[in-house]
């Protein structure tokens, strides 16, 4: 306990689901947190969850494809806690069960904005505090390994996260910043919404996992989470870790 004691992390997307995992398991590690999320009720509750539990907090609503809101909402985390040590990019929105050919514009850009661009705009604007032995963990998906039918923007978007998270570990080694992604497979209420509509591809989904059962966001993808943040992975960069069961293909 305390492995990442004075730190103070950036979690995305942590009003709910998978961030907010994220973000209790890092409180409970000692990291102070900025809890981003557009709906600044879920920001709150998680930051007032994450204080019960005896760590600072601070609640964001940032709409993360407006990269002027973004530098603010860093500005505002460097004021309050002085500093940047983790990024965790997380939130992302994308439509999905969409046949490629019937694909939008609108739905390309909404992928794109709220994932690669959107991880840039954090990264970019985190960079001169992470320098000197910062962290950033980004938000992949299995599904880039075989693709999901119906996921076509989902997927290149996320395959487009992977490169900037490979590209990143590269340029910014120099600067003592480690530059991972995790691929996880968790039960968030997004996903509970979707598979509530539709058991049968939970059962398929639950029967191709080496370990028959769905993610914890905080147990499970919070951890691994934690140990990239931590000392034991600082000379790990430019990796994915796959937490997602055994099922390498689901996202």
């Amino acid at each position: 306990m305390g492995s990442l004691k004075g730190k103070v992390a950036i979690v995305t997307g942590a009003g709910q689901g998978i961030g907010r995992g994220i973000a209790t398991a890092m409180a409970k590690e000692g990291a102070s947190i900025a809890v981003v999320d557009l709906n600044g009720e879920a920001a709150a509750g998680t930051a007032g969850e994450i204080e019960r539990l005896g760590a600072a907090a601070i609640p964001l609503t940032c709409d993360i494809r407006d990269s002027a809101a973004v530098g603010a909402a860093v500005a505002a985390v460097v004021e309050r806690f002085g500093t940047v040590d983790i990024l965790v990019n997380n939130a992302m929105a994308a439509r999905v069960g969409v046949p490629l050919e019937e694909i939008t514009d609108e739905d390309l850009e909404l992928a794109f904005r709220t994932g690669p661009m959107a991880s840039t705009y954090f990264m970019r604007a985190c960079f001169p505090h992470l320098r000197g032995g910062g962290r950033v963990i980004n938000l992949r998906s299995g599904s880039e390994i075989q693709g999901l039918v119906g996921y076509a923007a989902y997927v290149s978007a996320k395959a487009a996260v992977g490169g900037l998270t490979r590209t990143a570990a590269r340029e910014w080694g120099a600067h003592d910043i480690t530059v991972n992604a995790i691929c996880p497979f968790a039960l968030s209420e997004g996903a509970k919404s979707y598979f509530d509509t539709r058991p049968d591809e939970l059962d398929a989904a639950l029967s191709g996992l080496s370990l028959r059962r769905t993610g914890d966001a905080e147990a499970d993808i919070g951890r691994a989470a934690v140990f990239l943040a931590g000392p034991d992975a600082s000379f790990i960069t430019g990796c994915s870790i796959m937490v997602d069961g055994g099922g390498s293909f689901l996202g």
